[in-house]
């Protein structure tokens, strides 16, 4: 395998590059250090061609410009909303960034983990290749508490797989929910509309929500509901909720949650994971002027993204388990997308 590296423009007077790493078939995928963003992947489909199957930018201008998509970012400290204005962990509250408009706090704040320039290290391997990404992040950046320390591993094989590791340790006890925000099209980002292709979701319950978007205390059962994905088929509506991935989630054990398939194209996806749940955004607010690689425009429902987290709104939610990080241990997560074909 191979890694390219080039400038791919600054921020904020820091260089930001382009980090490309190709596998045995000639797949490949674009990464940056400005936000940890995933500006392409590249497989092909079922007559051999390859197709770009991520939506991205063609310049760090665009992706400042296009602020409210999060497109193929890392996500942090908090992925999701929280509502309320903050949260309490003991006896004490924080208050956190309100910054989505009637709604409170989502993906971290005014300045998430996807403005942030991430320092990276590279090393090449036989089958696959890595990246390792690392951020600081102060205490009560944003109203956090805790140093935190942040390191993201990405890695490219020959399989066509694609797996990101997500690792983190901080000095107080704090809310972790880091995940990536990669809108995907099977049929390639310019590939028009997914509400044909069709979703698997290994989930009993979802999360319903109010009017703002906030998922109510309680899981709601998919059965009877247009949320039960549990068999194949069409997506045929939108989407902007979390699943609970049926299973024990336990760290390090990866299971699988989310099958997404392209009948046109003959492409498929699968995610696996070891996070107990995955938003499914069906890119209902994907209509910005600023266009896309190549010119493409944006137009709703023309991606999906598959967010793997813990419950949105976690610390508000008297009737999950809370999963706050403690001083002193290490948040890990694992998360892997693969890539098939079928003729």
């Amino acid at each position: 395998m191979s890694i390219e590296k080039k400038i791919f423009g600054t921020y904020g007077g820091e260089k930001v590059f382009a980090y490309r790493l190709t596998n045995k078939k000639g797949s490949s995928v674009t990464i940056l250090n400005y936000g940890g963003i995933i500006q392409s992947l590249v497989v092909p489909d079922k007559n051999g061609k390859f197709g770009d199957v991520v939506c991205g930018f063609d310049t760090v201008e665009d992706y400042i410009a296009d602020r409210a998509s999060y497109t193929g970012s890392l996500v942090g400290r908090c992925g999701n909303r929280i509502s309320g204005g903050g949260f309490r962990i003991g006896k004490k509250f924080y208050s956190v960034a309100s910054n989505e408009a009637g709604r409170g706090h989502l993906h971290g704040g005014n300045v998430g983990f996807n403005r942030k320039i991430w320092k990276v290290k590279t090393r090449s391997g036989n089958g696959s290749d890595s990246l390792f990404l690392s951020l600081f992040s102060p205490d009560m950046e944003e109203g956090y508490p805790g140093n935190l320390e942040v390191k993201v591993k990405y890695t490219f094989a020959d399989d066509d797989s694609l797996e990101i590791k997500y690792e983190a340790k901080t000095d107080a006890d704090t809310y972790i929910n880091l995940t990536n925000h990669a809108y995907f099209n099977l049929n390639g980002y310019d590939g028009g509309s997914v509400m044909d292709q069709k979703l698997k979701i290994e989930a009993d319950y979802y999360d319903d929500v109010d009017e703002a978007l906030i998922p109510k205390d309680k899981p709601a059962s998919v059965e009877g509901t247009s949320f039960d994905f549990r068999r194949l088929r069409k997506i045929s509506g939108p989407y902007d909720h979390n699943f609970h991935i049926n299973g024990a989630a336990k760290t390090g054990a990866l299971r699988h949650g989310v099958t997404y398939k392209d009948p046109g194209s003959g492409r498929r996806m699968d995610v696996y994971t070891d996070l107990p749940c995955v938003q499914l955004y069906t890119a209902v607010g994907m209509d910005g002027p600023t266009k896309f690689k190549g010119g493409v425009p944006q137009r709703k429902l023309h991606a999906l993204c598959l967010e793997t987290q813990n419950p949105p709104d976690l610390p508000n939610r008297k009737s999950l388990k809370q999963r706050f990080t403690r001083a002193g241990r290490k948040y890990r997560s694992t998360t892997k997308y693969v890539f098939g074909i079928e003729k």
